[in-house]
């Protein structure tokens, strides 16, 4: 029986590669939980993927035992993702803890997503420890970071631990901290059984394993469960602990961050940020701040080659049962064939899950132009959803269009600031407010169309600051806008694969551009081939591929024009009857060539 006084639970938080999963295998090595030679690098982040990245996907919990002071404490540490996509996730992992180590680059200072991390923990209120990380490179600038954690984030710097994750500096003071600092468990003496579900994932022989933090009351095998958002019933086959591997054990104690398996074995059951509490006797109120994560992106995905259409349903299937967020539906394009629609937390989770189905399903996908969620209001009073260009009713059912807007914070250099506030205006957006963080930066609070920043915002603001602007965005409401369906037509043909939904102002000129593109790209034909853009019934841009055409004037040598003249008439209504029955089929290379541009 683990004595609360002597339990802490914490997390690391911190912006996208500033050292939160180095500075954990430290902690792990200093508390011996890990022998040396079991030591490898970014212990807590399973995936290749995570590791090639420098990003934590999901978040890995780890109980750790320290003697201080002649008292054993049990660590129970969370390492979070930093990225904005997975915020709901970084948000219920903070409600498991009581204190988070908020970690800030020496060399970089406070970025976008250190400022939007530490208003979640405050938020919380949970103990915040600042800590200044790579203080051994010869670049850091420490002194500097302690006026930004006062100035940006109004946490006394007198507090901040200097430490190096590489070189392991600091280590004994943080664990010092967290001990004394950060409070014993929370709302512990609530009378019913509480615990939440932080995360989950799908074993092949356990099926879903919930990781919890129990608040109150105790679990163990054989107790019967309930979840409190679906009513699901379940019972416990096994409770353990992370020690990093999970370690079984006999129950799981208020306070304490551990696994349960159940009988579960569909991982969308499970709801993160649930509340587990016993079918026999429930709570009578869930723990606070769960709410249901919903896909805020859209894009198919299709197999490059259509026999593996199969293997690609498999694929989906086999990775959502370990990701949740991710939704999906089958549909059809003339185009490309069979495939999916799947919905994505963000333009990570989306990139994430691509570059999975390649290489741990060695499918050779191509994805289309990813969409949002557009609210419609029609003239008959209903209001529908849609997520896919090709569903928007006809413009005359159309009483109002509305679109997810984002409320961004972009850190930025001073000197970009002119080409920042141009890059904004011309992807629809208003800036709001800036604040200065120091000499060299500043933060410009603004509002955009999340539209607008699916494909090549964040390239674009790393390419005006030279790699140093850093960007963190949370949803805003839905604002109605002027915005149509850009159609377009080959010989007279709707391709459904390249439509899309646009602001008025901008659809001439991108209708300009997938007309140039496609007449690069398609081959030509017997005849010519008109390639449009269309806004309903009006056409907004146009694009013509010559016919092929045999010289039927060779052989008339000499004479009157007349004869030449009369072959080349023949020649030009052969043309116009070939045309009327002709069909352009339009190659996969070619979709996949201009996708691929777009993206």
């Amino acid at each position: 029986m683990e004595s609360l006084e002597n339990i802490r639970n914490f997390c690391i938080i911190a912006h996208v590669d500033h050292g939160k999963t180095t500075l954990s295998d430290r902690l792990l090595e200093e508390t011996h939980t890990i022998q040396k030679r079991e030591m490898q690098d970014q212990l807590l982040d399973s995936m290749d993927l995570e590791r090639e990245r420098g990003i934590t996907i999901k978040s890995h919990p780890v109980s750790m035992r320290y003697n201080y002071e002649g008292k054993e404490y049990l660590l129970n540490l969370i390492d979070t993702p930093g990225h904005v996509d997975f915020s709901y996730e970084v948000s219920r992992s903070l409600a498991a803890c009581e204190g988070a180590l908020l970690l800030i680059d020496a060399a970089q200072g406070v970025e976008a997503q250190t400022v939007a991390n530490a208003h979640l923990a405050l938020g919380q209120n949970l103990e915040i420890i600042p800590v200044i990380n790579k203080v051994d490179l010869p670049s850091a600038h420490p002194d500097a970071c302690k006026r930004q954690i006062e100035d940006i984030l109004a946490i006394p710097a007198e507090d901040a631990i200097l430490a190096s994750g590489k070189s392991g500096i600091g280590i004994k003071e943080i664990l010092k901290a967290v001990i004394e600092r950060v409070p014993a468990p929370r709302m512990a003496d609530y009378p019913a059984t509480r615990a939440l579900v932080f995360d989950c994932v799908f074993d092949a022989y356990k099926g879903v394993i919930c990781y919890v933090r129990v608040f109150s009351g105790s679990l163990k095998p054989g107790d019967e469960i309930l979840f409190m958002s679906n009513g699901k019933r379940s019972t416990i086959k096994e409770v353990g602990r992370f020690a990093p591997k999970m370690k079984t054990e006999k129950m799981l104690e208020a306070g304490c961050t551990g696994y349960i398996v159940s009988n579960i074995k569909d991982v969308s059951e499970i709801k993160i940020g649930d509340t587990i509490t016993f079918a026999n006797t429930p709570a009578q109120e869930m723990l606070p701040g769960y709410k249901e994560v919903k896909p805020m992106v859209f894009s198919g995905i299709y197999p490059v080659d259509t026999s593996d259409y199969e293997k690609l349903k498999v694929s989906i299937g086999k990775l959502q049962l370990n990701d949740a967020a991710l939704v999906y539906q089958s549909e059809t394009s003339a185009a490309l064939g069979f495939g999916f629609r799947c919905g994505f937390l963000g333009l990570l989770h989306m990139e994430i899950v691509q570059e999975r189905l390649r290489r741990e399903y060695d499918l050779d996908i191509i994805s289309t132009y990813p969409s949002v969620v557009y609210k419609l209001d029609l003239n008959d009073g209903t209001q529908i959803e849609i997520d896919n260009p090709c569903r928007l009713p006809d413009p005359t059912l159309i009483k109002a269009i509305y679109e997810p807007t984002i409320k961004a914070n972009i850190l930025i250099p001073t000197e970009s600031i002119g080409d920042m506030l141009a890059l904004i205006s011309e992807k629809r957006g208003f800036p709001d407010r800036t604040e200065t963080i120091d000499d060299t930066r500043v933060m410009l609070v603004c509002t955009l169309p999340l539209n607008e920043i699916l494909i090549d915002f964040n390239d674009r603001l790393k390419s005006i600051t030279r790699g140093y602007g850093s960007m963190d965005y949370e949803m805003a409401d839905y604002v109605e806008s002027k915005l149509v369906r850009l159609d377009i037509l080959v010989n007279a043909e709707q391709i459904d694969a390249f439509a899309s939904i646009v602001h008025v102002d901008k659809a001439e000129s991108k209708g300009r551009m997938l007309c140039g593109k496609l007449k690069d790209i398609l081959p030509r034909q017997m005849f010519k081939v008109a390639i449009q853009a269309a806004i309903g019934g009006k056409i907004v841009a146009r694009e013509t591929i010559g016919s092929f055409r045999k010289d039927v004037t060779a052989k008339c040598y000499g004479g009157d024009i007349t004869r030449k003249k009369k072959l080349l008439e023949k020649q030009k209504e052969g043309k116009k009857r070939m045309k009327q029955i002709g069909k352009v089929s339009i190659p996969q290379e070619a979709f996949v060539q201009v996708l691929k541009s777009n993206s």
